[in-house]
């Protein structure tokens, strides 16, 4: 009984198809074919030929698949290029139906109007087609995400992931549209989405808006979406990511390095002022010294007169003394590379700084060690840096604590050591490694000498040296500043 049944609901499901299926004999007379009751009756077909019937032909068909399997005794499909020869070719495909006492012999055929082969080919090629779009979207190094009308996630690619925070699988089942957007931007989205003013209606190019991570983070993107429509119906809509923290990191530091430029521009002006407001005050300068020498020399004072006089004389002497190493450190020339001493640069610097009003609360020890080997440089590039350090220094401590100045050179090696320390407030760990980044900063805009410890960083490493920094949060910090010794060769040259 239950093999009865199964029997009949086949036939049922053969006679249902909407394809046509025919089964004939060796001599292709028709033996059944699957017809439903709006089509003529089965004993209309049984028993004459299918040629005959279908075609209304005397004899069996040119490039008939089923002639190809009485032969080969293996499925076959009709040629192509003779499917122009009939309006409507119905015989596209045929296998056998082997005898069950002998493999050998046919005992009917089967004659389909549809190709199994070709719909398993284009079948194929649908799942590579789709497969290859998925992974399209998956490899994007934008962020892409589509929704229902709903707000269901239907599509979520690992670059969303990776800017939103939220693992694929999480948004694909628990993540709505809507939480993408802060507040009620999914909203306002769909609104220009529906709009003509925003890349034309189903369109938005190149929009730039927050986006909400998983960690309540605002951020930005440049959005590209689109409305997907079925039939003039919304069926969805598919957005393209593009994170914009980089770009916009990237513009603010561009911003800085212009403010940095403006800085160092504004600086060389006030160089050159300087440097001419020196020339003009070293006339009168050496006027009054070469007057008061005389008037010591030629006449005979009062102790009190002279004492005076020699005061005078001692202080234009100063004034002409801090104008030529202002000339000195503000003289702009090409690099020039020859041995020179360290300490007298240290000392130089110092001459110029130590009476400002910055350092009149600091204290400043000096422990140079004498007799030190001289160190191949720039004079020039040697005075900003050790300017930069110290104001740095004197800066971190607000200008009140103590300012050390140390050089040594280390036994066993070739490099003269500088080490410059404050008592300030210190370094904080997270920033520490930062420090001689270009363009990195934790002084407010528009303070600062307008060199940077980048540059610093930069003209040690272009003396072969190296710097670097130790800190201790609450106790102050350390610059060490290391230069190779000057080398005299066999030839009487120095590197």
């Amino acid at each position: 009984m239950e093999h009865q049944n199964k029997n009949e609901y086949l036939l049922k499901a053969i006679n249902s198809f909407k394809r046509k299926v025919l089964v004939i004999s060796p001599e292709f007379n028709i033996l059944a074919i699957n017809i439903d009751s709006n089509q003529i009756m089965e004993k209309d077909f049984v028993g004459r030929t299918c040629y005959n019937v279908l075609y209304g032909r005397t004899s069996h068909c040119l490039n008939c698949p089923a002639m190809s399997v009485l032969e080969t005794k293996k499925p076959a499909m009709m040629d192509r290029n003779a499917m122009t020869s009939q309006e409507k070719m119905l015989c596209l495909y045929s296998y056998p139906i082997l005898s069950d006492d002998n493999d050998d012999n046919i005992a009917a055929l089967v004659i389909l109007d549809f190709d199994f082969p070709a719909l398993e080919g284009l079948e194929e090629k649908l799942k590579r087609s789709n497969a290859f779009l998925r992974n399209l979207i998956l490899s994007s190094v934008d962020g892409v995400i589509a929704a229902d009308m709903k707000g269901k996630i239907l599509i979520f690619n690992d670059a969303a992931a990776k800017i939103s925070g939220y693992n694929v699988e999480e948004a694909l089942n628990n993540l709505n549209i809507r939480d993408v957007y802060p507040c009620d931007g999914a909203r306002e989205i769909m609104k220009k989405l529906r709009s003509d003013d925003y890349g034309g209606k189903g369109k938005l190019k190149s929009y730039v808006v927050d986006v909400l991570g998983k960690n309540g983070e605002n951020i930005p993107i440049s959005l590209n979406a689109a409305i997907v429509y079925e039939e003039e119906q919304e069926v969805a809509t598919i957005g393209f990511f593009h994170d914009m923290r980089e770009t916009l990191r990237m513009k603010k530091e561009l911003e800085k390095a212009q403010i940095q430029i403006l800085q160092s521009e504004k600086m060389a002006s006030l160089g050159k002022l300087a440097a001419g407001v020196a020339h003009q005050l070293n006339n009168p300068l050496s006027s009054i010294t070469l007057f008061t020498q005389l008037v010591l020399e030629e006449y005979k004072l009062e102790e009190g007169a002279r004492n005076d006089l020699t005061r005078i004389h001692k202080e234009a002497q100063r004034c002409r003394d801090t104008v030529k190493e202002l000339l000195e450190f503000a003289r702009q020339t090409r690099q020039e590379m020859r041995p020179h001493d360290i300490n007298g640069a240290i000392l130089r610097t110092m001459f110029l700084l130590e009476n400002q009003t910055l350092f009149h609360n600091i204290e400043i020890e000096k422990e140079l060690s004498p007799s030190l080997p001289e160190v191949f440089g720039d004079i020039q590039q040697l005075n900003h840096i050790f300017m930069n350090v110290i104001l740095n220094a004197a800066d971190a401590m607000e200008g009140r604590g103590k300012l050390s100045l140390k050089s040594y050179k280390p036994l066993q090696s070739d490099n003269i050591i500088i080490e410059i320390s404050d008592t300030g407030p210190g370094i904080p760990q997270n920033v520490l490694p930062h420090i001689f980044e270009p363009f990195f900063t934790t002084k407010e805009e528009g303070k600062g000498t307008g060199l940077g410890l980048s540059l610093v960083y930069s003209m040690i490493d272009n003396h072969k040296g190296r710097i670097y920094a130790k800190s201790w949060p609450g106790k102050g910090t350390t610059f060490v500043i290391e230069l190779p010794t000057a080398r005299w060769t066999k030839e009487g040259a120095v590197t």
